[in-house]
C-alpha cells in the first residue's frame, strides 16, 4: 500500500511514457499494458489495475481486477488480497489495438469463465491476463489459459512474473532485514484459438525474458466459423448468455 501511486506520479510509470514517446519519436510503436498499485478514494485500500497504453503514452483503457485472490488452507498460508486491495465493479468493454480486439483480465481472474465468455461475447479477440501467479498452484495456470483461448475461441496472453520477491512493509523490512518470501511461477506464454502454445518465455535463471508470435485473425475467423459456438449456445436452457 505505502508503493501505490498515481499514474502521473508513480516513477515507475512516467519512466514508461517517456520510453514510449523515446521510441515513438524514433518511428517505433509499441503499445503496452502494464499492471499497477492505485491508492483508492473510497477506501484505505488500493485497486489492483490494468492500463494499456498507446504509442504517445497515453492511457487508452483502465481496468480494475474483479476477482480478489483470497485463500485460507488448514495448517498452511492464509492470502487475503481483499485486506489490502479494493474489488473492480465493471468489465471494460474489448477495444480496438493493432494486433485486434483485446478484452482486459488480471491474474486471478483467469479461474473465473464468466469473464471470458462475456468478453468473447462483447467481442474480443485477444484476452490477456497479466499475473503473478503462485509456484504451488503453478500447472494450473496454462492448463486455465488453454482452456480458456478454446472454450472462447480466442487468443490468450498471459505475461507472468517470475522469481523470489518480498510482500514485506517497509517497516517490516526495516524491522526484519529483507526477505524474498514469495516466489511467482513464470511461465509467461501465447496461446491461439485451439490451446496451443505459440511462444512461452524461458523460466531457467533469474533474467528477464521476451517471448513473441504472430496474432492471425483470418486463422481466428475461421475457427470460429467452422465450429459457430456462439450460435449454439443455450439461454433458453440456462437462463442468462453470458
Amino acid at each position: 500500500m505505502e508503493l501505490a501511486q498515481s499514474v502521473d506520479k508513480s516513477p515507475f510509470m512516467v519512466e514508461i511514457v517517456e520510453q514510449l514517446k523515446k521510441l515513438n519519436r524514433l518511428g517505433k510503436s509499441l503499445y503496452v499494458a502494464v499492471g499497477i498499485h492505485e491508492p483508492s478514494s473510497r477506501s484505505q485500500r488500493v485497486k489492483n489495475t490494468l492500463v494499456y497504453l498507446d504509442e504517445s503514452g497515453s492511457i487508452l483503457q483502465r481496468y480494475q481486477k474483479l476477482h480478489l485472490f483470497d485463500v485460507e488452507i488448514k495448517d498452511g498460508p492464509i492470502l487475503k488480497e481483499s485486506r489490502a486491495v479494493e474489488p473492480g465493479t465493471e468489465i471494460v468493454p474489448p477495444f480496438n489495438t493493432p494486433a485486434g480486439k483485446l478484452g482486459l483480465g488480471i491474474c486471478y481472474d483467469l479461474r473465473f469463465p464468466e469473464l471470458a465468455l462475456r468478453l468473447r461475447t462483447m467481442g474480443a479477440q485477444i484476452l490477456t491476463y497479466p499475473a503473478a501467479w503462485t509456484v504451488k498452484t503453478g500447472p494450473h495456470f496454462q492448463l486455465l489459459g488453454k482452456s480458456t483461448a478454446v472454450l472462447t475461441q480466442s487468443y490468450v496472453i498471459l505475461p507472468s512474473q517470475k522469481g523470489r520477491h518480498t510482500t514485506q512493509t517497509k517497516q517490516e523490512i526495516a524491522r526484519d532485514g529483507l526477505q524474498s518470501n514469495r516466489e511467482s511461477f513464470g511461465h509467461t506464454c501465447i496461446i491461439d484459438p485451439n490451446g496451443t502454445i505459440l511462444a512461452q518465455c524461458s523460466d531457467v535463471g533469474q533474467e528477464e525474458t521476451l517471448c513473441v508470435a504472430d496474432i492471425d485473425l483470418q486463422r481466428l475467423a475461421t475457427i470460429r466459423q467452422n465450429m459457430p459456438l456462439w450460435n449454439q449456445r443455450r439461454p433458453d436452457i440456462f437462463g442468462y448468455k453470458v
